[in-house]
């Protein structure tokens, strides 16, 4: 794995030979992938979860250039340039990278930024479609380069999350939580709440996992999740329309015993997956502060017990690893995991499910054999090893 010094460095002759050698003021920006540690689908409700910034990143360089217009070359893939003339969403750039830079654009002309042209060239090595948050990451390196290029008043984490969950929700059109865009944007391993979604609560904790004895593992499960884009808006869709039969916006504004009392009239209205992914909801806010606590005081053991009964409740209630019909890539890479683990570690889905990965924490003197397995199975590079980054996405000038 190249280190990011070296990334940066292969990315500057890519900007000249791309955008014309020349002395404008350079701006480099980093944005890590994230892994979701605990709290599986608890974000959008406000519920509690717990993440982490991890060892991958996008890394670019951005220069001013004079115009109305966006450039950006995401080093593998085609360019694209977004027209500043009208900040307003575009239905038909719905699902593509450029709503994401005009939904961020929008965002940070909103702190009284004029928002200019400039190019960016970037490069990532954040598995696309994965379920690492390469979405959120790209969205938070957009922003802190905007937010260095446009004059303006400094960002703060929290408010640049929000700002790319709102690009990513009315610009690109997922209706995703906050848990990615914050997690990106602060760095280490932190635990959020989201009972207030205005201000968001958190927490950090220096915490290494291969100190413990345990490697994080995220496992490919050789399907990109947008492929499930419409499954998985219907999990925090089915979510909210029990809390609004009940007389609330998000399954966090309601108590588990009014929901419990209506469950009958529930099961009729809405129908048993909903009520599921309901009773999902609350288990697995419960296994959040489980899994921090354990964290918290070193406690590996209870820390995969609560991981392992994470996995359960998200297979059987929240539904979200296989959709019934006989196309199951993401069960059959966690009935695989578990096979070699036998007993030892833990695995779960990750993040918004069916596709993308699953995460394993597995035993150090396992990792060769894990990998070698799952690389034989689901196809070379299959299985990543990743470590927690302390660093979120962050900009700076270059010259």
């Amino acid at each position: 794995m190249k280190s990011i010094e070296d990334r940066r460095a292969a990315i500057l002759p890519a900007f000249d030979e791309r955008y014309g050698t020349s002395e404008r003021p350079l701006v480099s920006v980093h944005a890590p992938a994230r892994t979701e540690i605990a709290g599986n689908h608890t974000d959008h409700e406000g519920g509690t979860v717990v993440a982490g910034a991890l060892d991958r990143s996008i890394e670019g360089v951005a220069a001013a250039n004079g115009s109305n217009v966006i450039r950006v070359t995401s080093m593998g893939f085609d360019p694209i340039e977004v027209d500043l003339s009208s900040l307003d969403a575009d239905p038909s750039e719905q699902v593509s990278t450029a709503s994401l830079v005009r939904g961020m654009a929008h965002e940070l002309a909103s702190t009284g930024r004029t928002p200019a042209g400039f190019d960016l060239v970037c490069e990532s090595d954040i598995p696309a479609g994965g379920g690492l948050s390469s979405s959120a990451a790209f969205e938070c390196m957009t922003g802190r380069a905007m937010e260095l290029l446009w004059p303006g008043r400094d960002v703060e984490a929290i408010e640049l999350a929000q700002m790319a969950q709102r690009a990513e929700n009315d610009y690109f059109g997922k209706p995703c939580g906050l848990m990615d865009q914050l997690s990106v944007a602060l760095g280490g391993i932190a635990h959020m709440g989201f009972s207030d979604p205005a201000v968001p609560a958190f927490e950090r904790l220096d915490f290494d996992f291969e100190a413990a004895g345990y490697a994080i593992c995220l496992v490919d499960v050789g399907c990109d999740h947008s492929q499930f884009t419409d499954e998985y808006a219907a999990v925090p869709q089915e979510m909210h329309a029990v809390a609004q039969a009940l007389g609330a916006e998000r399954l966090g504004d309601v108590e588990k015993a009014s929901f419990e009392s209506q469950i009958p009239v529930l099961r009729e209205r809405l129908g048993d997956r909903a009520v599921l992914r309901a009773l999902h909801y609350w288990r697995e806010d419960e296994l959040v502060s489980a899994r921090w606590d354990a964290l918290v005081a070193g406690d590996m053991p209870a820390f995969l017990a609560a991981t392992r009964a994470s996995g359960a409740s998200s297979a059987m209630f929240l539904q979200n690893v296989a959709c019934g019909d006989t196309y199951q890539p993401a069960m059959v890479a966690l009935a695989l995991a578990e096979d070699v683990l036998d007993g030892r570690g833990a695995a779960r889905i990750h993040g918004g499910g069916f596709g993308g990965s699953i995460q394993v924490f597995v035993p150090l003197d396992l990792v060769g054999r894990f990998s070698e397995a799952m690389d034989g199975w689901l196809g070379d590079g299959a299985c990543a090893r990743y470590a927690i980054s302390p660093e979120g996405a962050s900009s700076s000038w270059l010259r």
